[in-house]
């Protein structure tokens, strides 16, 4: 049952989950607001071990299972979420959801979008991308979600730049440290 105090955040999350914890710590012990629900469709996804470590309810979801909309919204609504919040989610939001949860779906994009956005644009891939075009700067964009991969409105970016020393590699550790500082911060804004 939802204590009526906090706002309620579900993270979905397919991989590793950096993203993830970084929210999590953010928000330890804030009476406000607090991540109440883990989704992954990756039953190997390191979120997972986050999730308990951190004593966070999660729940393995296959592509098939978040077509199903009564499966998830019920899901959510068990949790009472008032706000989605993609961190590394891999699968395409499906239309029903976006509807039912309109502006209260956000993702974080590592890229200055619109460049380098779309299906099958994410993590290592983007930044190759960004290397090999030869780009002087890039960074992160955190946007509302809607039916197409990365094209939501933007809530905000942060920017980084790229020498021409850097590898793969620096580059995603530059866009972590933007995503890891900023996106717990704007999800605050976005519930205060």
């Amino acid at each position: 049952m939802k204590d009526s105090t906090h706002k309620h955040i579900a993270i979905f999350a397919s991989g590793r989950g950096s993203n993830a914890q970084a929210i999590i710590d953010h928000f330890k012990g804030n009476t406000a607001i607090k991540v109440a629900l883990i989704v992954t469709n990756n039953k190997t996804a390191g979120v997972i071990q986050i999730a308990k470590d951190n004593r966070i309810p999660f729940d393995i979801i296959s592509p098939a299972e978040l077509k199903e909309e009564e499966t998830t919204l019920d899901l959510l609504e068990l949790y009472q979420i008032d706000l989605i919040v993609l961190a590394g989610f891999l699968l395409l939001i499906p239309a029903y959801l976006v509807k039912a949860y309109p502006n209260k779906i956000i993702n974080i994009h590592p890229a200055l979008l619109p460049k380098y956005g779309g299906k099958g644009m994410y993590g290592s891939k983007v930044h190759e991308t960004v290397l090999s075009n030869k780009e002087t700067e890039t960074g992160i964009t955190i946007h509302y979600v809607n039916e197409k991969y990365d094209e939501g409105e933007y809530i905000a970016q942060f920017r980084c730049h790229v020498e021409p020393s850097d590898s793969t590699e620096t580059i995603t550790a530059k866009v972590h440290k933007l995503e890891h500082e900023h996106y717990p911060k704007e999800i605050e804004k976005l519930l205060s």
